[in-house]
């Protein structure tokens, strides 16, 4: 899907950063796609004990990539059960709120300020002329006021994006995914995937998407998405009888959770234009190959990307936007190596099944 360039756009943007724990490296290229609809997220210090990283791959448009980007992790922060020291909920939550937060008035004027320079300017006009509600009594740190307008009855965006994110506070480490976005974990060199890449033929995908009204030909739902879980995509998400995790496409993450251990190398957040190209274990050990040589994580990420771009759009594959963050543990981390194999996965909806061992929640590939 998607229109291609002539010739692909390799500029990249590229980052590095480090704390006492880990440091990481990020970089990201339009490639040969017409428009660059990826979007991320890199925060070594969410608080004081949290780093939050985040891949959001846009698909129809780059404004949901890019709403997630500026949003997601606030409202990770701002929910009560993060408070409490429950990341997994918290972060759960933040991925349904998404969805909420870009509708109405308020929502199309935010998505409208990320688009292009025409709804740009409308957004930012509208945000002067159409003023907050305010005063109604928000009790839980809901600061997203109602909003008056000609968009109050917007029911949503019916682009969207995938999002993929890495949470670290102290030596545990928490993956919340919807999409095909993908959270590997290298340990000892081995490659374990700690998401699962939610396509509409998945068995349990497929269910949901028949059960509430929907069907799938030529591997995508309706006919269209190649995705059973997204962000955004409100065309799938009207029926008012099913609650938003029942939805023909739903934004319901799977979440992973697992203590970190000395055993761990590195891991690696990217959105599907790398996973096209290359396996888990593949990705796993071309880094570990290049950080032989190169001391700044960003440019293996580059070097990934060079290496994932295809020469021409002739198959399509290595032709998709591509975004890759590496963050690397910081040794000693203060845990056994018994400890991940003692950790599990908890999630309010957990569909994630251990695929090998050495850990229960880490599936080989």
């Amino acid at each position: 899907m998607g229109i291609y360039l002539s010739t692909p756009k390799t500029e990249k943007f590229s980052e590095d950063g480090e704390n006492g724990c880990l440091r990481y490296g990020l970089s990201s290229m339009q490639g040969w796609r017409a428009t660059m609809e990826d979007a991320h997220t890199s925060y070594l210090d969410l608080d004081t004990s949290t780093s939050f990283f985040g891949v959001y791959d846009g698909h129809g448009g780059k404004v949901v990539a890019k709403f997630c980007a500026k949003f997601l992790h606030q409202e990770v922060l701002k929910h009560e059960a993060y408070l409490a020291g429950d990341v997994g909920t918290s972060v759960h939550k933040a991925f349904f709120r998404m969805d909420e937060m870009m509708r109405g008035q308020r929502g199309w004027r935010e998505l409208a300020v990320l688009g292009d320079k025409i709804n740009k300017f409308t957004g930012m006009i509208e945000g002067l002329i159409w003023s907050p509600r305010g005063g109604e009594g928000n009790d839980h740190m809901d600061d997203w006021a109602f909003e008056e307008g000609p968009h109050s009855d917007f029911s949503g965006p019916t682009s969207g994006c995938t999002a993929c994110v890495a949470i670290i506070r102290n030596n545990q480490l928490i993956v919340a995914n919807a999409g095909d976005s993908r959270c590997v974990i290298s340990r000892k060199g081995q490659a374990y995937n700690l998401s699962r890449d939610h396509k509409p033929d998945l068995e349990g995908e497929r269910e949901r998407i028949l059960k509430a009204g929907g069907f799938i030909h030529a591997g995508r739902v309706n006919g269209s998405l190649n995705l059973a879980r997204a962000i955004g995509d409100m065309e799938f998400k009207q029926n008012k009888f099913l609650p938003a995790e029942k939805q023909i496409v739903t934004a319901n993450p799977d979440i992973n959770t697992v203590e970190l251990c000395d055993d761990d190398d590195f891991m690696v957040l990217a959105c599907d234009g790398i996973w096209d190209c290359m396996s888990s274990q593949e990705l796993v050990d071309f880094i570990h190959e290049k950080l032989i040589t190169e001391s700044k994580l960003s440019v293996v990420c580059e070097r990934v990307l060079d290496r994932c771009l295809a020469p021409s759009t002739a198959t399509g594959e290595g032709c998709d936007n591509m975004t890759m963050i590496i963050v690397q543990f910081k040794k000693p981390i203060d845990s056994s190596a018994a400890a991940l194999e003692e950790s599990s996965s908890s999630t309010p909806n957990d569909q994630a099944d251990a695929e090998s061992n050495p850990a229960e929640t880490l599936s080989s590939y």
